[in-house]
């Protein structure tokens, strides 16, 4: 109780003015106080908050002055929440609470779907039985789990808030502004959020595109949760996270594995935009392999999705392709970049692609991605061979491309296979790529030879 003392002494016209909105905010919850929670989400350059307010005061809707909330992030000594990917916290306004659990969801791009339960409470205090006991992983004992939990972070941040209709849908939008705090570690936030409150999540990605596409803004994966316990756990420096296999379920169908190899670049792609802004030496380089990634995505699947799907999608990404060497982390905050992010995720969550199908497209669609995987491999092994079986004396730069055309390919369509199986194979071709970048003339060669010399680790390639 002492720590919302603390935090709640101050403001009080804000805790008041916002407690108005609070409590409309969450009369359409259902009965076991559960509600869908749908938003995207952009961080804000800092010197970008006064241009966008200027454009938000233009849209016709109900406006709310800046608000204080302060929040606070509850976790076990041994963060059993964050690893079951739920999230407690209590938020104080004017004398109200409200306890609030997000549990597990997903995020494709900086679109974030979770379900999400509140509780108003009359103190500041934990009482984990008034949420459905359905939302507890099988065995957890909750009695247990209360007495264990203690505050871990904080959120301080004002909100500005815009209620507006466009298309079918009425949808917030919040301007929050503030720091996120653990023990000694901080850092400030500025962020962006549209969550749908009724309607069609078409219409989120719709007004984003109309009205949001401007520099200093950028999507966002992290969430104020991610980044508090980030901070939490000591704000180490964050590493590098190069792309790897897509793993893929047995019976997965084509359209399930163009979906996992989209979201297995974007995901790194806006987390190495992350570090690229914050200065980490590598993450650009990141960055254009997993734009590179999302290309060649487009270009694998093109026998089953037409080009015409994914005209526009793939022009952005040539041109954001083109202005990444040499870029300073400015281009993170472009509009380029934004656009070819948002419309990445609006042809991802939308399934933009059945539009331009027939029904033998659909089917095909449909169809067994481990038959394509195995047609895919064994063409991609073809090429190498032909391309690498003799010497290639000073032209290894010039079948660079082709041979990261084919890691990638390696990278979406191995994951039905044993990693002890499919990784020789994989790391024998990396080692190549990366003695061809970086001029590593004397070992080439025989990294050449070694790369041939690995076994086809997928089925029917003449050695199962």
């Amino acid at each position: 109780m002492a720590i919302w003392r603390k935090i709640l002494s101050t403001d009080t016209h804000s805790f008041r003015k916002f407690a108005e909105f609070f409590t409309a905010r969450y009369i359409t919850v259902n009965k076991q106080n559960m509600s869908q929670e749908i938003e995207l989400k952009f961080l804000v350059h800092p010197s970008a908050p006064d241009a966008l307010r200027t454009v938000l005061n233009t849209l016709p809707g109900d406006h709310t002055i800046p608000c204080k909330l302060l929040n606070i992030y509850y976790e076990t000594p041994d963060m059993q929440l964050r690893r079951h990917d739920m999230g407690l916290r209590i938020r104080g306004v004017d004398g109200r609470y409200e306890m609030t659990m997000k549990t597990a969801g997903q995020t494709v791009g900086g679109l974030h779907q979770r379900p999400e339960y509140n509780v108003e409470l009359s103190e500041p205090e934990l009482a984990l039985s008034r949420f459905p006991q359905d939302i507890w992983p099988e065995g957890m004992d909750v009695v247990a789990l209360e007495s264990k939990l203690a505050p871990l972070f904080r959120t301080d941040f004002e909100r500005e808030k815009w209620v507006v209709t466009y298309g079918e849908s009425r949808i917030e939008i919040a301007l929050d502004q503030g720091e996120i705090h653990s023990g000694e570690f901080s850092e400030p936030l500025c962020e962006l959020e549209l969550e749908l409150l009724e309607g069609r999540v078409e219409d989120v990605l719709g007004l984003a595109r109309e009205h949001l596409l401007r520099d200093g803004l950028r999507q966002g994966s992290l969430s104020k949760a991610a980044r508090g316990y980030h901070l939490a756990r000591g704000n180490a420096p964050r590493e590098l996270k190069p792309l790897g296999v897509m793993e893929t379920a047995p019976k997965a169908t084509l359209e399930q594995g163009l979906s996992s190899a989209l979201e297995l670049a974007l995901a790194p792609w806006q987390y190495h935009e992350e570090l690229w802004v914050r200065g980490v030496p590598g993450a650009q380089a990141q960055v254009a392999e997993a734009v590179a990634l999302v290309r060649h995505t487009l270009a694998l699947f093109g026998g089953v999705v037409p080009r015409k799907a994914s005209t526009h999608l793939r022009e952005q990404l040539s041109q954001l392709t083109d202005a990444l060497p040499g870029a300073t982390d400015a281009l993170a905050w472009s509009a380029l970049s934004g656009d070819a992010k948002l419309t990445l995720t609006d042809w991802m969550v939308t399934r933009g692609w059945l539009a331009f199908l027939n029904d033998a497209a659909r089917n095909k669609l449909a169809g067994s991605l481990k038959r394509f995987a195995d047609t895919h491999l064994s063409r991609a092994s073809a090429e190498l061979k032909e391309t690498f079986r003799q010497p290639l004396t000073g032209r290894y730069t010039e079948q660079l491309p082709r041979l990261e055309r084919i890691i990638h390919t390696a990278f979406v369509l191995s994951g039905f296979y044993p990693r002890g199986e499919r990784q020789a194979w994989i790391d024998g071709w990396q080692a190549l790529r990366h003695a061809i970048s970086a001029n590593l003339i004397h070992e080439i060669e025989p990294l050449r030879k070694q790369a041939l010399s690995a076994a086809p680790f997928w089925r029917h390639s003449g050695q199962h």
